[in-house]
């Protein structure tokens, strides 16, 4: 019987504006894991940390904005190599603070949910970003 992997709460934020664009972080080319890939930031929490805090210290942490949460994308599941990853994602819009970008990723883009697909996505986590995608346009 092999060893289960420990259970991992991840936290991403779909951060749309007024023109229904999410923002899009491409991770820098020597990361560890999807290099080269666009993805909407967040991370892990911090232990005893409220996925709403860890949300927001990720999002300014990654590229400088504040955030207003505005309600609940959905969840995503996957493997990684050490855990299986939980990931709430928030939908949220920036309040405040100035677009820069940590040294985890090389690039931002505001990105229409239309066009998500056109993007190198992470492997794991592209069902579920497309089809948030499909789900807020049958919405909107």
């Amino acid at each position: 019987m092999t060893e289960s992997k420990p259970y991992s709460l991840s936290v991403k934020a779909v951060i749309l504006d007024d023109s229904g664009r999410c923002l899009l972080l491409r991770r820098a080319g020597g990361s560890t894991h999807f290099p080269g890939c666009w993805e909407w930031p967040g991370g892990k929490l911090d232990p005893g940390e409220s996925f709403s805090a860890g949300l927001e210290r990720e999002v300014l942490e990654e590229c400088g904005l504040n955030l207003e949460l505005t309600g609940l994308a959905g969840a995503m599941e996957f493997d990684m190599p050490r855990a299986r990853v939980v990931a709430l994602c928030m939908e949220a819009r920036a309040g405040g603070g100035a677009l820069r970008l940590s040294d985890e990723h090389e690039d931002a883009a505001w990105v229409s949910l239309s066009r998500l697909k056109k993007h190198k996505l992470p492997g794991p986590q592209r069902a579920f970003m497309l089809d948030y995608a499909a789900r807020k346009s049958t919405t909107s």
